[in-house]
């Protein structure tokens, strides 16, 4: 009887403690907030080099890992307080909406469907879709203009797959993998014949590589080259933090000593050509 007594009375104490802490959760803390508690968290790729890396000692390094530091300076977060958090294409909206991560800089383009979702600042890089096949390759000159029967890979949940059946309609197989990555192994293994997204992507597996793989493009849609606009995605009516991100990319963006030029040619190699600098549009 003891026994079950205590059982019970410790059952009660943590039913009571559960139910507790459920409503005292609320809402996810903003970026703004916990960036006045010296840290931050942000979601970016850990298998793109150029953009996101996860290296072999455990850094990260990438144009979008030095923005997202830079942005995170400017609200008072030193490096060493950052904690990154892998966010696959597929799961940023999820991270973000769930408080997992306070921001994500994940080469995350600007579009209607994903704010309903989701607010971005930015943009602060603005891409455009490319190609990226084998130098071997001697079938493939035109990245508007792909051999009937080419395999085509690209990135599930990314804005490529609608603009390549809208561009590729007729005789090429389209192939999506979680990862680029994983598309640019099918590449260099000869599963696929070409692997299409952004171009600063691209740009940075064929820095890796550029005896083994060449860039391709613009890839372009009614006569126009494809645009992506990069931005940072926040949690939904997170305005201050908004407000203070776009502050801050917009001082990177005209920094006069560069830091925005200085980071795409450090991670993208000396042959990417840098754009002039994007303005932000504040959403």
């Amino acid at each position: 009887m003891r026994f079950t007594r205590a059982l019970r009375l410790g059952i009660g104490v943590l039913v009571l403690t559960v139910v507790a802490s459920g409503c005292g959760s609320g809402s996810p803390r903003t970026a703004v907030q916990d960036a006045a508690a010296g840290k931050l968290t942000v979601g970016i790729k850990f298998d793109q080099p150029g953009m996101g890396l996860q290296n072999r000692d455990g850094t990260f390094s990438g144009f979008d890992v030095d923005v997202a530091t830079y942005v995170a300076g400017k609200l008072g977060v030193a490096p060493q307080h950052i904690t990154f958090k892998e966010a696959p294409s597929a799961q940023r909206e999820r991270l973000i909406q769930s408080g997992q991560v306070d921001m994500v800089v994940a080469s995350y383009s600007i579009t209607d469907q994903r704010k309903q979702q989701v607010d971005f600042a930015g943009p602060y890089f603005v891409a455009h879709q490319g190609l990226l096949v084998r130098a071997d390759n001697t079938s493939i000159h035109d990245p508007n203009s792909l051999p009937t029967g080419s395999t085509l890979c690209t990135v599930a949940g990314s804005t490529t797959v609608d603009q390549v059946k809208r561009e590729f309609p007729h005789g090429v197989k389209l192939i999506e993998y979680d990862t680029y990555s994983l598309c640019v192994e099918a590449l260099q293994s000869r599963m696929v014949d070409a692997v299409t997204t952004d171009d600063i992507i691209l740009a940075g597996y064929q820095a890796r590589s550029p005896r083994l793989l060449k860039l391709l493009g613009p890839i372009t849609l009614d006569g126009k080259p494809v645009q992506e606009l990069y931005g940072i995605g926040l949690r939904k009516g997170d305005n201050e933090s908004r407000n203070k991100i776009d502050d801050a990319i917009s001082a990177m963006l005209n920094d006069p000593a560069k830091p925005w030029q200085t980071a795409l040619s450090k991670n993208l190699g000396p042959d990417f050509p840098i754009p002039a600098p994007p303005t932000v549009n504040r959403y």
